[in-house]
């Protein structure tokens, strides 16, 4: 099968299917889906001509994440490049936006050139029709922070780390604690937050005598500022919660320095605690728990070189567990 087969079948030239296939972004959303159906259903390949079938492999992996969003999926990057450092293959990074600022969030087509041997997207959820079209004719492919069962992965346990930082903070004698997250626009994936929010919530259950209060307090952008300025609105509020749970370290840091301004003292008067454990954190002397992003890339970039090799392999589910990091903030 080539390219030349499915442009024909679609309707369309060859450098509108190339198009479609390597840079989706620029061919209308009716032009692409028919394209990549009709690839799909022929069974082609993006680099599956003579030329490329006899050279085998590309030595080049394509890797997916919403980096410019959070600077987190470059520590995991750091792990992928170290694991595919002394095998000589050249990894391809595309940007995309996160699944929390998109109405559509669901991958459903990927930006990446056709002649790759392997693929890792990590923090964008596939949906039906992507992976389906993955499974029947993409690389070989590994995701991160999400889950798909045609698809080896690597997760990190968010239910358990949201339980483990509202035990904590219940065991220091809070009853009223607040979760600060960023803002989702659609409800359509169990996001990271989510299932913190869900560790939070079985902690609270488990709490003998009065149920706790709980707030779920959303913010007005996934930054710095957005936290400083809730802050300074939580300092002046009346009967305000006594402990914070930030979606992650950027947004904690953001809220500690609100209240700074504001002179509310931690941990005395608010505790404040986060998720990740990056050098932000332990600068901050900032509760939190530690996510293994390196580890959890150069995992993911394991099972993808195993792929590579034997693609016909029964996808693997790695499941990272979360360590509670005990500072001054709490």
């Amino acid at each position: 099968m080539t390219i030349y087969q499915v442009a024909e079948a679609a309707g369309v030239s060859i450098s509108t299917v190339s198009l479609a296939l390597n840079h989706p972004d620029r061919v209308s959303p009716k032009t692409r889906d028919r394209i990549i159906t009709v690839a799909g259903e022929l069974g082609y390949r993006p680099g599956s001509t003579v030329s490329e079938r006899a050279r085998r492999r590309s030595g080049r992996i394509a890797v997916v994440a919403p980096f410019s969003s959070y600077a987190t999926y470059g520590t995991r990057l750091v792990g992928i490049l170290k694991t595919f450092g002394d095998h000589d293959v050249e990894v391809v990074v595309h940007d995309t936006p996160p699944a929390t600022e998109s109405a559509s969030p669901m991958l459903e087509t990927l930006p990446v050139r056709g002649d790759v041997d392997g693929l890792l997207v990590m923090g964008v959820p596939l949906g039906k029709k992507g992976a389906d079209r993955l499974h029947k004719w993409g690389p070989p492919t590994v995701l991160v922070d999400s889950l798909n069962d045609e698809f080896s992965s690597v997760t990190f346990d968010d239910e358990q780390a949201g339980y483990l930082l509202a035990r904590h903070l219940l065991s220091r004698g809070h009853r009223r604690l607040t979760y600060l997250h960023e803002p989702y626009r659609s409800p359509a994936y169990t996001s990271a937050g989510k299932l913190r929010l869900q560790g939070v919530t079985r902690a609270l259950r488990e709490t003998d005598g009065a149920a706790p209060d709980f707030e779920d307090l959303v913010l007005a952008g996934n930054d710095l500022p957005s936290a400083r300025t809730c802050a300074a609105d939580f300092a002046h509020g009346a009967d305000r919660p006594t402990a914070v749970i930030a979606h992650h370290d950027l947004l904690a840091a953001g809220f500690l320095a609100g209240l700074r301004a504001a002179k509310v003292t931690v941990p005395d008067a608010v505790a404040v605690a986060g998720f990740d454990d990056g050098p932000l954190a332990e600068a901050l002397g900032l509760t939190t728990v530690r996510q293994p992003f390196a580890e959890s890339g150069a995992r993911a970039a394991e099972l993808l070189r195993s792929l590579i090799e034997k693609p016909q392999q029964t996808p693997v589910r790695t499941l990272l567990v979360p360590q509670l990091i005990v500072r001054e903030t709490t």
